[in-house]
C-alpha cells in the first residue's frame, strides 16, 4: 500500500494529526473506533518518539470500520487497526486478515488482553463495561423508581424512558447483546431484548451517547458504559451508576497489523508504542481497566462491584455468532434506531 491510498469513508474522520507531517517519510493509515478526541493526544505522543511516520486516521464506530474492513478483504486499505473491540478482531483474524506480531514488551500486559496464539494477531488496550446511567432527577419527576437488574428495564413503568445503542453500528450495544444471550441464554435472551425493546425510546449509533444524553436529562435511562458515567457524574450530572445483579458484559479495544500492509516495519513500531506503560498511562484517561498491570488509577464514582460482575465473556462466540447475532436483531428491533 502506498501513502497515496484511499483513506476517506462516508461517516469518516480522517485526519493527519502531525507536526512537521510535510518531513515525513512514512505514512500509515490507522483503522480506529477511539473517541475523536483522543485522537490527536494519541498521534502526539507516539510521534514523540517516531517523527518520521504520520498517522492517517480513519475514524468511525466500532460497526462501521468492522463493516468497511471486511468490505476491503480482498483490497486492504489499512496498515494498523488501533482501537477496535477485541470481537471485531477475532472475526478478522478468522478471516485471514490480520498479520500476527508478537510486540516488544507484550509479555507484560495482562495475559487476558493478549491473543493466544504464538505470535498473537492482536493485544489489547483497555476495557470498558457496561452499566446502567439513571438520571435520579428525571427518574423522580416521572415517578421511577431505580432498577436493580436487566431484567427490571422491561417493567412497564419505564416504556419510553430507556435508551441503549444499536449494536451493529456500537461496540458497546453488541458487548449489550452478545452478553444479554450468553446471560439467560439464546432464547431467553431473545425474549428478554423483546420485552426491553418495549420500552425503548429508540437506538444511537454512539455506545457513550445513552449516558451523555441521561446525563443532560434527555432520558431517565441510559444503557452504556460505566467509565462514560463516571466522567458524567464527576462532572457534576444527577447520575447513578447502575451495576445489573446478573453481571455485565464487556469487551476490550484492541491493535492489530492489517495482513498485507506495505509498511510493516512502521507498523510494527506502533504497535510496539501502543502496548507501552506509557501508551496504557494515556488510555487509563479514557478507561479504568488497562491492559498494563498496575497502571489503572482509581476512578471517582465508578462502581465498586463492578469488576466483580463482569462476565466470564466468551469471545470466541461473541464473534463467531456476530453476523447472525445483528441480522436477527436487526429484524426485530431496528425500526427505533436513529438515522445513520
Amino acid at each position: 500500500m502506498t501513502i497515496f491510498k484511499r483513506t476517506t469513508a462516508i461517516g469518516a474522520l480522517v485526519a493527519s494529526m502531525v507536526s512537521g507531517a510535510a518531513f515525513a517519510e512514512t505514512e500509515l493509515t490507522v483503522y480506529t473506533a477511539i473517541e475523536a478526541e483522543d485522537l490527536t493526544r494519541y498521534a502526539e505522543q507516539f510521534n514523540e518518539q517516531h517523527p518520521d511516520i504520520t498517522i492517517n486516521w480513519v475514524r468511525d464506530s466500532t460497526g462501521v470500520i468492522t463493516a468497511k474492513l471486511l468490505a476491503e478483504r480482498d483490497n486492504p486499505q489499512a496498515d494498523v487497526i488501533w482501537g477496535l473491540a477485541a470481537t471485531s478482531l477475532l472475526l478478522l483474524k478468522s478471516e485471514g486478515m490480520l498479520e500476527a506480531y508478537a510486540p516488544a514488551g507484550v509479555e507484560s500486559l495482562d495475559p487476558k488482553f493478549v491473543d493466544q496464539d504464538n505470535p498473537p494477531a492482536w493485544v489489547g488496550m483497555d476495557a470498558w463495561v457496561a452499566s446502567v446511567c439513571f438520571n435520579t432527577v428525571e427518574a423522580e419527576r416521572l415517578g421511577l423508581t431505580a432498577p436493580t437488574s436487566w431484567m427490571d428495564l422491561t417493567d412497564a413503568q419505564y416504556a419510553g424512558h430507556v435508551i441503549m445503542p444499536n449494536p451493529a453500528s456500537s461496540g458497546t450495544g453488541f458487548l449489550d447483546v452478545s452478553s444479554w444471550l450468553q446471560i439467560f441464554g439464546e432464547e431467553e435472551g431473545w425474549a428478554f431484548m423483546d420485552a426491553l425493546h418495549e420500552n425503548i425510546a429508540r437506538y444511537t449509533h454512539s455506545g457513550s451517547a445513552p449516558c451523555k444524553l441521561a446525563a443532560a436529562g434527555e432520558i431517565p435511562i441510559g444503557v452504556s458504559f460505566a467509565f462514560r458515567g463516571a466522567k458524567s457524574k464527576a462532572a457534576g450530572a444527577p447520575l447513578d451508576i447502575i451495576v445489573p445483579s446478573e453481571g455485565v458484559g464487556w469487551d476490550m479495544e484492541a491493535t492489530a497489523i492489517v495482513a498485507g500492509t506495505d509498511d510493516l516495519e512502521a507498523a510494527q513500531k506502533l504497535v510496539d508504542f501502543t502496548i507501552t506503560k506509557e501508551a496504557n498511562e494515556m488510555y487509563n484517561v479514557g478507561y479504568a481497566v488497562v491492559a498494563y498491570p498496575g497502571v489503572a488509577q482509581p476512578v471517582e464514582h465508578f462502581p465498586e462491584n463492578l469488576l466483580d460482575a463482569m462476565i466470564d465473556n466468551d469471545f470466541e462466540f461473541a464473534a463467531n455468532n456476530r453476523a447472525a447475532i445483528l441480522k436477527e436483531w436487526q429484524s426485530r428491533y431496528d425500526g427505533k434506531s436513529d438515522p445513520q
